[in-house]
């Protein structure tokens, strides 16, 4: 029996994403009246002023290799793009505006603002306000899905990059500031299998957050480095990381997970009181732990 279409999840779905593709223009054989797709339109600003590498280009907006290449050659044809080596690395493809193509988004973005205004325009401001707190909700929603989990290695690029955005927050955080030196487990090589492993968090293939496990002769799997960026916090990334590590923690065998954290890291410390992490006595010498956790892990069935 088919479901009310006003309760129907799946329905309510398909209905929203007919409405905002009529609503912008992704029906229409050009976007916003520029004789080109929706699809080379948006590429053409994801390039952006300095322009950006192929593969985080493929990486950012999920493209198939094959038809990324064919919107480029396009933009080439029409002299809005250039696409060569990149400076630090002739093996890495890069795509760069040209002025033509600079002077292009410009149109682009004002055309783009015009159709935003006639969405909200003809709403009076309680309706507005409502359909652009909606429309914010819906895309950090929309994004926290996409979000994806993986195994690397703590020494690579995008690893190292991560730490050290989390040790510059938290000699930010901490009243007397932060030094790694200081701190247990300062190298990388630790995280490595067998004795560890390393997690990236990352959306549109950009690296967006990190942490790392243990896995302790005791039986526990101990958790370090969990870090999220500033400008994707609230989307669940922190929980999500979180327990992937515990997770990697059971499969290796831990009967519990155990971390440590410093009081001024509030956001932290509501997020494991909240995932069943209860407090314990100091089970090592961090020297910038105030607060210790422990939270017994069920066994793999």
């Amino acid at each position: 029996m088919a479901s009310d279409v006003g309760t129907d999840p799946l329905a309510i779905v398909r209905g929203f994403n007919r409405t905002v593709t009529e609503r912008v223009g992704a029906l229409q054989e050009t976007y916003l009246a520029r004789g080109r797709s929706l699809g080379a339109s948006r590429l053409l600003w994801e390039i952006g002023e300095h322009g950006a590498d192929v593969r985080e280009l493929r990486a950012r907006l999920g493209l198939d290799s094959g038809y990324l290449s064919r919107l480029l050659r396009a933009l080439e044809a029409e002299g809005l793009v250039a696409v060569g080596g990149a400076a630090s690395d002739a093996r890495v493809r890069r795509a760069t505006l040209t002025h033509a193509g600079r002077e292009e988004r410009r149109r682009l973005d004002a055309a783009s603002d015009e159709l935003a205004a006639s969405m909200l325009d003809p709403l009076p401001p309680a309706r507005r306000d409502r359909l652009v707190e909606a429309m914010a909700t819906v895309t950090r929603l929309l994004e926290a899905g996409q979000v994806e989990i993986e195994r690397a290695d703590a020494a690579s690029p995008d690893a190292r990059a991560c730490l050290a955005a989390y040790y510059a927050e938290l000699a930010r955080r901490f009243p007397g500031g932060f030094d790694v030196g200081q701190s247990l487990h300062p190298g990388t090589d630790e995280f490595a299998q067998p004795h560890g492993a390393f997690l990236l968090a990352r959306l549109h293939g950009r690296a967006i957050g990190c942490g790392g496990v243990l896995f302790e002769s005791d039986g526990t799997g101990y958790l370090k480095r969990m870090w999220v960026a500033d400008d994707v916090r609230g989307l669940g990334v922190g929980g999500c990381l979180l327990a992937a590590l515990e997770s990697l923690a059971r499969e290796h065998g831990c009967v519990a997970a155990t971390l440590e954290t410093n009081a001024s890291l509030t956001e932290a410390i509501a997020m494991y009181r909240a995932a069943g992490y209860g407090e314990v006595p100091p089970f090592n010498d961090e020297f910038y732990a105030d607060l210790w956790f422990r939270k017994e892990l069920a066994p793999v069935a």
